[in-house]
């Protein structure tokens, strides 16, 4: 686990719409900040499916939660490609890519582990990486995580009871 100490990383990155953004500095409501890449064959767009309906069963409590996606693969995950990519879950997820420096930076603040692997032929990859949906207060400090694959409801009722004790 990671110590509680841990906090949305001062690393700067691009959005999906091209604006340069502050990873630090996207406080003021609880994040969910989840490390993958579009071309993922299966957790990355289960996860993110999950976190999308999740914000809609919070209801109006969903605006006081932040979903970002940071990409381990930033060659193939352009601003307009994340962009395409994310608007097939949920239009309140904010994509972040930068260049291969950022993402390691914000990568290693949670020690989320991420490695290119070639196929056989060598002209595709995948990344295997960590799949963990990180939970940040709204001061941006680490509170706990989601194990892969955390159903909708379970992320929703942790979300729910979180918001409800700190307003």
């Amino acid at each position: 686990l990671l110590p509680q100490s841990r906090n949305l990383p001062d690393v700067k990155m691009t959005d999906q719409d091209g604006k340069p953004v502050a990873v630090n500095e996207l406080k003021g409501k609880w994040s969910l900040l989840f490390f993958g890449y579009t071309f993922c064959p299966d957790i990355c767009p289960t996860d993110l499916q999950n976190i999308g309906l999740a914000l809609d069963q919070l209801g109006p409590d969903g605006d006081k939660v932040q979903p970002l996606f940071i990409t381990l693969d930033p060659e193939r995950d352009t601003a307009d490609h994340l962009k395409e990519y994310l608007s097939l879950f949920h239009p309140r997820i904010i994509g972040l890519t930068g260049d291969a420096t950022a993402t390691g930076a914000a990568a290693d603040a949670f020690k989320v582990y991420y490695a290119r692997v070639s196929n056989k032929q060598g002209d595709d990859y995948t990344i295997d990486h960590t799949a963990f949906i990180y939970l940040m207060g709204v001061d941006g400090n680490y509170l706990g995580f989601f194990p892969p694959g955390t159903s909708s409801d379970r992320i929703a009722e942790t979300l729910r009871k979180q918001v409800a004790q700190n307003q």
